[in-house]
């Protein structure tokens, strides 16, 4: 039986995911959490075969939370559940320590497969998220400016070009306003854009905004 951490802030979601494993004979979510602490908590008090993670959670969450788990847990194999698009996430969750990456709207079909895979020592990617990856590994010198910023300054750009302000910004990391100005201006510098105007049309220009408006 694999055993499986289920961590999603969303209870209902959970539960049509605990739902849909059980009925597999071979799967078995034997611990939930619902936030980034709970899961560091969880994963230190049991042992489980297959952590099935959403990237965006209260608390610690996303790739520095896999890095966290990882470094705790090295051996445990990570499975990204995600609202966020292959072109957001895939390539970072993987290189912070993530066996599987994973959207949403396909996990219905995939779920199954993709746990089994990384339960027994595999990786599972979506043919979109492996053509990243290739890219990543095989081009960089191609990679889109976006690409190049580190973790963290991915994170700022992301919550800047959803319209935060710097104060809210490090209200929201943790950050003093100084560090979070000192990311802007790195990310500006390292992207070769010279306003926040700029951003908010590059990152249409590449799909990272949603119809809403915000962070796709």
């Amino acid at each position: 039986m694999t055993t499986v951490l289920l961590a999603d802030d969303h209870a209902m979601v959970r539960a049509g995911l605990k739902e849909l494993l059980g009925d597999t004979g071979d799967i078995a979510v034997t611990g939930e959490a619902g936030s980034g602490p709970e899961v560091v908590s969880r994963v230190r008090e049991h042992d489980y075969d297959v952590l099935v993670l959403d990237m965006s959670m209260p608390g610690r969450s996303g790739i520095e939370l896999i890095k966290q788990i990882k470094k705790e847990k090295p051996k445990l194999p990570i499975l990204i559940l995600s609202m966020h698009s292959e072109a957001q996430y895939a390539v970072r969750a993987i290189k912070a320590g993530a066996s599987g990456y994973l959207t949403k709207d396909g996990a219905a079909d995939q779920l199954v497969a993709a746990i089994r895979r990384i339960a027994s020592g595999g990786a599972y990617m979506t043919p979109e998220a492996a053509e990243l990856l290739a890219r990543d590994y095989g081009r960089p010198a191609d990679a889109a400016p976006h690409t190049l910023l580190s973790d963290r300054e991915f994170q700022v750009f992301r919550l800047i070009i959803s319209g935060k302000s710097v104060t809210a910004i490090g209200e929201e990391l943790a950050l003093s306003v100084k560090t979070v100005s000192t990311h802007k201006t790195r990310i500006l510098e390292k992207m070769g854009i010279s306003s926040q105007v700029d951003l908010v049309r590059y990152a249409i220009r590449h799909g990272l905004l949603d119809e809403a408006g915000g962070p796709s």
